[in-house]
């Protein structure tokens, strides 16, 4: 169905761009340079300059702030588009619905750090953070157990692996263990999985649509 391939272009458009704007805005750092191992993801979308952070502090400086936070508003709205529009390509259950709704949570996370920079409101930018940690990880933990639907039941595996990954790295990242990478390359290792995850299951939705698509010829 053509609203299932939206969908799925949606999931797949959203990780490229978040990583995109990451790169590019992250290039107009110039005192100090930017760092994926030492600076968190939300520095990028931080409008003022200066020290930020009194549990890490750091010198932040983003000239291109509106562009990264323009960029997560996209990637959150992307995210759940493809969420709704997938809807009932994923078949029933309750561990479906549960692992969709999750994700719309984790979607509408990226929505709200990104009209609430952590400078401006740090409180509603934490609890976009805690919206993409917890439940937007904790999503694919539930997808992993949607035996029932012709797309999640195939890749149960994929769903806990990234689960589990986004969950530790969340951990570490909040208690600050950096295992060599860096406080914010954790940070990444946390934030990551679910963008991977909508990729995975928006390429195993195009798949079987082409099958059926084939069978009906």
């Amino acid at each position: 169905m053509l609203i299932h391939r939206l969908g799925s272009y949606s999931w797949l458009l959203a990780p490229p761009l978040f990583l995109a704007a990451n790169v590019i805005t992250g290039l107009a750092w110039r005192q100090p340079r930017f760092s994926w191992a030492d600076n968190n993801i939300s520095d990028l979308g931080n409008v003022t300059c200066g020290v930020w952070d009194t549990t890490r502090p750091r010198q932040v400086c983003s000239p291109w702030h509106a562009a990264m936070n323009s960029a997560m508003i996209v990637t959150g709205l992307l995210l759940a588009l493809g969420v709704l529009l997938t809807w009932s390509a994923l078949g029933r259950g309750a561990a479906t619905r549960a692992a969709q709704l999750l994700t719309l949570a984790g979607a509408s996370g990226y929505v709200l750090a990104g009209a609430y920079p952590a400078d401006v409101d740090e409180n509603n930018h934490f609890l976009a953070a805690l919206l993409i940690f917890v439940l937007g990880n904790g999503g694919m933990l539930v997808a992993s157990l949607a035996r029932r639907s012709p797309v999640l039941g195939a890749m149960r595996e994929d769903s806990l692996a990234l689960g589990l990954t986004g969950l530790a790295g969340t951990v570490l990242f909040l208690a600050q263990v950096d295992l060599g990478f860096g406080v914010g390359g954790m940070e990444r290792v946390a934030v990551f999985p679910l963008l991977a995850w909508t990729v995975v299951v928006a390429v195993r939705l195009t798949r079987t649509s082409a099958g059926a698509g084939r069978l009906l010829c």
